[in-house]
């Protein structure tokens, strides 16, 4: 193993939680099954960057029959970053050791421009990462294999050399399709135990 890929969201950064959610909902001032419907259903566009805010905020509101203007289009979009922000800090410290290991580290997550954006900015360990796979610069998403195989590209190994790590096991299952290691994520030192067990 020479390499580890990361997923983002749900193992290094956090998912949303039900107070995050919250305020989406009581942001938007719908009925929350209705919203939750809308914003998943327009939600793989946004990531691959077809859409921007605005225009995935105009087509998730469309459907419930909420109005959108521009503030309430502003605080939807600020609402949604936010409920994306958490981090996970044991991961963090993790990535600087893989890091000063020798590792190469690349990420594969699927996040709009918005948010990727945002992490680029405020997060200091987004530099470790030697490839950044984000859907919304790549035009493709996991599992997709056209994901995978950029990032592949990128990082410049074969795929026996690459560790994938991510949450869900389809998008695992899809990245070992491809002959990349894989490993779905539970904690950090299920993680941990992963590369600290000697190669077969």
């Amino acid at each position: 193993m020479k390499a580890v890929l990361f997923d983002l969201f749900g193992v290094i950064a956090r998912v949303q939680s039900a107070e995050s959610q919250g305020v989406l909902e009581r942001t938007a001032g719908c009925d929350p099954d209705r919203f939750w419907e809308a914003y998943w259903s327009q939600r793989p566009p946004y990531d691959r960057g077809e859409l921007d805010g605005p225009a995935y905020w105009q087509k998730v509101c469309a459907r419930p029959g909420v109005p959108l203007d521009a503030r309430l289009t502003a605080d939807l979009i600020a609402a949604d970053l936010a409920s994306w922000s958490g981090i996970d800090q044991r991961m963090v410290e993790l990535l600087g050791l893989l890091d000063d290991q020798g590792f190469v580290l690349g990420l594969l997550s699927n996040i709009p421009e918005e948010l990727a954006a945002r992490f680029e900015a405020t997060q200091p360990w987004m530099g470790r990462f030697a490839v950044r796979g984000l859907s919304c610069r790549i035009g493709s998403a996991k599992p997709e294999a056209a994901a995978y195989q950029w990032c592949l590209r990128a990082l410049g190994l074969p795929p026996q050399d690459v560790l994938f790590v991510d949450d869900r096991a389809e998008n695992v299952r899809a990245a070992r399709e491809l002959g990349m290691q894989g490993h779905v994520f539970t904690s950090p030192e299920g993680l941990r135990a992963v590369l600290e067990a000697p190669s077969p």
